[in-house]
């Protein structure tokens, strides 16, 4: 892990398959982030991030490692126009997000006792970098919903811009 990564640490009442399954998915992960990914979760496979019917497809967007109720590892999605607009991101920052290295999001996953223990690790940023900006404020939201559906059923309602 480099020392530009992001780190996030999270207990959840739930069970280490039915994290998987919330994070692997299609409709689990967009009841949480609005993201459904389209992808074998083998290593090497190719993903597709699906927003709102707007995919976005890459060669170097793809499974890294992948061992159901323990890791899953990805490289982080491809930054497009289409997707700039949807997200509300200027011509500016999105020609420094797509300059930035290609990085990647670790999730462990460990059992402790009736609850999980899940860590990300969002890595291979740039030092100072656009990304580690935005994914900082992006992760505690999604991962809080994360939490709130596995153990209520329930995400959270998207949070005011």
């Amino acid at each position: 892990m480099d020392s530009n990564a992001f780190v996030y640490t999270t207990y959840i009442l739930t069970t280490p398959d039915d994290l998987w399954k919330a994070l692997t998915e299609p409709e689990l992960t967009r009841q949480y982030w609005g993201v459904a990914f389209e992808a074998e979760w083998v290593p090497g496979a190719a993903m597709v991030w699906d927003e709102d019917g707007r995919k976005t497809a890459d060669p170097e967007q793809k499974v890294l490692e992948a061992v159901p109720g323990r890791r899953l590892a990805y490289t982080w999605h491809t930054f497009t126009e289409d997707w700039a607009r949807m997200a509300g991101i200027d011509e500016d920052v999105l020609a420094r997000l797509a300059a930035e290295r290609r990085s990647k999001v670790t999730y462990v996953i460990e059992p402790s006792g009736d609850i999980v223990k899940l860590t990300v690790v969002h890595d291979d940023l740039e030092p100072d970098g656009t990304i580690r900006g935005l994914i900082g404020e992006g992760w505690p939201v999604i991962l809080s919903s994360l939490k709130t559906l596995l153990e209520t059923g329930e995400p959270l309602p998207e949070p005011a811009r």
